[in-house]
């Protein structure tokens, strides 16, 4: 019913109407009572969202409470004792021993007034020495803290703490090799040198091309340390031996365009996992320790047709590859380094989409230890012993409760160009009956990057509730191998849109949800492909959530001063130095391709200072959106379906979302509730009106302190 003052309103019109046009005055009244609607519609959305978030933080709390205990990469095993890193500390105990003896080694009180989270944690050879990251809250900069580890249970104090570091490894028990971080940087390669009469430090090498970032890595066998200096299109990797760790580092080979490359050790030998093979695809190469230059590199291993190498791990008479094949499924292959013929495939359970290899300093076992998990399936550590009769096995580990049904379908939309682009749809309801669930959808394709499908909580407690979660595999990620992320990036980003419009048409051909009932979820750099999808096919989603979102390419591109914009020109392109890469991004730049039209409503979580995605790209797009919505629903003489855009302004500069359990788990809460809101669910994930209903009811949203 119309409120009172509506009708008031109404009669009033009605009376002017003797002395005016009338069908002006009926326009006016539609469009007067079309905006009551819709203030009362805002009131009554934001007051249902709240009380949404409220209820959601508990459903969370209780769902993290539930998986607490599954396992993940905080633990890890020394030569004889077994590490947790939490967030504020790390703690040992003795081999075999159970939770009671678990003693502290290290703390975060002990940075002062700096506060953080522990995160990097590396061992010296022997055991004896810590080193670890602690990284500031709400900021990128990180400490590196180092502990002498004592045989008593007594923590010690640090022995020196290092600011600014990035990447650090222990060439002995008292040589450590580490990159200083200078905003987004890292260019230089410092050794400190522990001795008994105090420490000293000196700069070993120092990058000259700022496109290139810098890291120290140690080999499987501790036997090298690597200087990895990396950039978009090429790589080069010098390397320190351990047993001379104060001598210079040696060149593996001088970077060039197009060459991609990584370095491990075994017995003498260097194995070089390159982009050297069929299609400029990574395969694995192999040369004398004394001999380490490309014209000397002998290919071993190349994968089988349409499987692409993903990650590499040398065990001591063994190597393992995590390879994705075709249709986006996982396995392993192994072979024995001394008979680099004989490869063994070792097949993953049906449910994995996430390999997490697990760090371990026991050096001599011949077993590979990692995770498997899904979005919706928790972590289960596993391990693979290449030499046993049952190679792969689970750890023992305590099995989460199972969800009643769980189906998981591989799709493939064939997008603009005849291209085959792979999706992976999660749902519980039989795919002949999805047409009227909620639908989220997720989205990446940058940098040639998978699309993250590691366990998350909220991702299992959505599917609880009946909807469907659809990964969308798009070009520009990494997922079809270093040929896919080639066909998505620079002049090719538009393949990236057509890909994910592919995916969503795919996905309602298949009778999976429908518009109304759809939202897309994108973060940073996926956020390109998200605004870019919202301008060109807005009919298509109803909700967009994106989290510290990269938006106005063409301006970030402009400004060489960000830390970030000279080493991502392989990405999209310099617009200052070609009118070609200007002419590209424009084509596509969310920010710059806002027109007036129904957008679908959006939840933008941004982050004040966060270093990465400027704040200001992010205000422009939302100042612009805003002005867009405006002008479009001013011309509405009937009630129709107005999106909300909401900025969630944060302090602190967490790019990848907040540290504190807290802070998350209210921005997970806001997210759910928004969802639920605007797709006009209840509580179960059922929608609680018709289409029509929802858009004349909860959809009318002309709230200036929302649009």
């Amino acid at each position: 019913m119309i409120s009172f003052t509506t009708s008031v309103v109404c009669l009033f019109l009605r009376s002017v109407s003797r002395s005016l046009n009338l069908s002006y005055c009926k326009r006016q009244c539609i469009r007067m009572t079309t905006r009551l609607y819709a203030v009362d519609a805002v009131k009554a959305d934001q007051r249902k969202q709240k009380r949404l978030e409220k209820r959601f933080e508990r459903k969370l709390r209780s769902v993290y409470r539930q998986f607490a205990d599954v396992p993940d990469s905080t633990v890890f095993q020394g030569l004889h004792h077994v590490y947790t890193v939490e967030a504020h500390g790390v703690y040992r105990s003795a081999r075999g021993e159970d939770e009671e003896h678990i003693v502290p080694v290290l703390s975060a009180d002990w940075a002062g007034d700096v506060g953080g989270t522990f995160q990097r944690v590396r061992l010296s050879p022997s055991e004896s020495m810590l080193a670890a990251a602690l990284k500031s809250n709400h900021s990128e900069v990180a400490r590196c803290m180092l502990v002498r580890l004592e045989p008593c249970a007594i923590p010690q104090e640090p022995m020196l703490i290092l600011d600014n570091v990035f990447s650090f490894e222990w060439a002995t028990d008292d040589v450590l090799y580490y990159t200083s971080q200078e905003g987004l940087r890292c260019r230089h390669v410092f050794r400190l040198h522990l001795t008994n009469t105090g420490f000293h430090s000196m700069l070993v090498y120092e990058e000259k091309d700022p496109e290139f970032f810098v890291e120290v890595i140690q080999s499987r066998d501790q036997r090298l340390l690597t200087i990895n200096c990396s950039s978009k299109c090429s790589s080069e990797v010098w390397m320190i031996d351990s047993r001379s760790p104060l001598s210079p580092p040696k060149l593996v080979q001088r970077r060039q365009p197009g060459l991609l490359y990584h370095v491990e050790h075994s017995d003498n030998q260097l194995y070089v996992l390159a982009n050297t093979g069929p299609g400029h695809e990574y395969e694995l190469l192999r040369t004398s320790l004394s001999s380490p230059a490309m014209c000397y590199w002998e290919p071993v291993y190349s994968p089988g047709p349409g499987a692409v190498i993903k990650d590499m791990d040398m065990l001591p008479d063994h190597c393992v590859f995590t390879l994705r094949g075709p249709q986006g499924r996982l396995h392993l292959q192994t072979f024995p380094l001394k008979s680099p013929n004989d490869v063994t495939i070792h097949h993953l359970p049906s449910w994995s989409f996430d390999v997490e290899a697990e760090r371990s300093d026991t050096l001599k076992r011949n077993v590979f230890h990692f995770l498997l998990s899904s979005p919706v399936h928790p972590p289960a550590r596993y391990l693979l012993s290449p030499t046993d009769e049952r190679p792969i096995s689970c750890n023992g580990v305590r099995q989460h409760t199972a969800l009643a049904e769980c189906h998981t379908t591989h799709l493939q939309a064939i997008s603009q160009d005849g291209t085959a682009v792979p999706l992976t749809l999660f749902h519980t309801k039989s795919l002949a009956d999805l047409n009227d669930v909620p639908l989220l959808l997720h989205v990446y394709g940058a940098y040639g990057l998978d699309l993250n499908m590691a366990f998350s909580p909220e991702k299992r407690l959505l599917l609880e509730d009946n909807w469907a979660l659809a990964y969308c595999h798009v070009r520009g990620g990494g997922e079809c191998g270093l040929a896919w992320h080639r066909a998505g990036c620079l002049q090719h980003k538009q393949n990236g849109v057509e890909d994910l419009t592919a995916c969503i048409q795919t996905l309602f051909q298949s009778g999976v949800s429908q518009p109304a009932l759809t939202a897309l979820t994108a973060r940073s750099a996926g956020a390109v492909l998200a605004g870019a999808l919202c301008n060109q096919h807005p009919h298509l989603l109803r909700a967009v959530l994106l989290q510290a979102p990269f938006l106005d390419v063409l301006s970030t591109m402009q400004d060489s001063s960000l830390p970030l914009t000279i080493e991502e020109r392989g990405e999209w392109g310099d617009p200052l130095a070609y009118t070609r890469d200007w002419d590209n991004i424009a084509s596509y730049c969310p920010c710059h391709n806002i027109t007036p039209q129904l957008y679908p409503s959006m939840l933008i979580t941004a982050y004040s200072e966060d270093s990465r995605v400027p704040l200001a790209g992010v205000l422009k797009y939302v100042e612009k959106l805003k002005k867009a919505i405006q002008t479009h629903t001013s011309n509405l003489s009937v009630k129709e379906h107005v999106p909300a855009v909401i900025l969630d302004l944060q302090p602190g500069g967490d790019h990848f979302g907040p540290e504190d359990y807290d802070q998350s788990m209210c921005e997970i809460a806001r997210q759910l509730a928004f969802l639920y809101t605007t797709l006009g669910l209840g509580v179960h994930g059922k929608v609680e009106m018709n289409h029509e209903e929802n858009s004349m009811k909860s959809d009318i949203i002309l709230n200036s302190e929302l649009v």
